[in-house]
């Protein structure tokens, strides 16, 4: 079977691999794994050259920024389950996700009842829907506590923490915020270094949120306050799903939406 990630240096991604990998050898298949750096011709590149291959199936992460590449383009000779990222691709048997509304609701949620009301947003690119949903989640949290949704206050880049560190250096004293929701932890992390080398505490200044809870959240200082995914499991279900389409011929699409889970630490705080 084929595993295609984005970044195998998102401490994200090698966590659904090991879900992944672990389903797979239990009913004695092999994986390959294929790591695109989040660029979508490698993605199809990968992905043509692992059907040519004649794998029994191919689970992969869209990159998040798609550009043109293959979507709804044509139909694959074999079975193709996506994780994480929705995208549409003809062909597909099935997908596993989160409720990327509910973690963005959540997660700016917990900023409001803190008494946080300019909450900048730090988003991944907005043409992928997992991005999309998290910002309609933190619209619909400042809805319910009527605090009025300012276009400033959210900025698009990537999921990396060096993009993090260095809008959040360009922002300055320029926009005044109290708190920041990152669409993931490695943005938080960037975010939480900037701030401290402009002598912000952290978080009594400024309070922190991430996305992901990967490893480094419980590590950092301070601790951070993140939407946790089941990162594991949802490597697990999609083998579980293209396992059950290559074994007993399943043809009807089977969607996992599965559930995100609110972690507070130390990076917040009430205003």
């Amino acid at each position: 079977m084929g595993l295609v990630i984005p970044d195998i240096r998102n401490p994200f991604f090698p966590e659904l691999a090991r879900g992944a990998e672990d389903k797979a050898n239990e009913k004695g298949y092999n994986i390959i794994f294929c790591n695109t750096d989040d660029d979508p011709d490698k993605e199809e590149k990968y992905i043509n050259m692992l059907v040519e291959k004649m794998v029994d199936g191919i689970v992969f992460t869209a990159a998040s920024e798609r550009g043109k590449g293959f979507e709804g383009k044509k139909k694959f000779s074999v079975p193709i389950v996506l994780v994480d990222r929705d995208v549409n691709i003809d062909g597909i048997i099935g997908k596993v996700t989160v409720d990327n509304f509910m973690g963005g609701y959540e997660g700016t949620k917990h900023l409001l009842q803190l008494g946080h009301e300019r909450i900048l947003y730090l988003s991944g690119p907005l043409e992928n829907k997992t991005a999309s949903d998290r910002l309609k989640g933190y619209k619909k949290a400042l809805d319910e506590f009527n605090v009025e949704f300012k276009e400033e206050y959210i900025k698009e880049g990537s999921y990396k923490s060096e993009w993090g560190y260095k809008v959040i250096k360009d922002i300055g004293s320029k926009l005044k915020y109290t708190s920041v929701f990152c669409g993931n932890d490695l943005i938080a992390i960037g975010s939480i270094k900037a701030l401290k080398e402009m002598k912000l505490d952290v978080p009594n200044d400024i309070s922190v949120v991430g996305f992901d809870d990967i490893y480094m959240s419980s590590l950092i200082d301070p601790e951070l306050t993140t939407i946790r995914q089941p990162n594991y499991e949802m490597g697990y279900k999609a083998i579980e799903i293209l396992i059950n389409a290559i074994e007993n011929k399943e043809k009807t699409i089977k969607h996992i939406d599965l559930a995100t889970q609110i972690v507070v630490r130390k990076s917040t705080s009430k205003r």
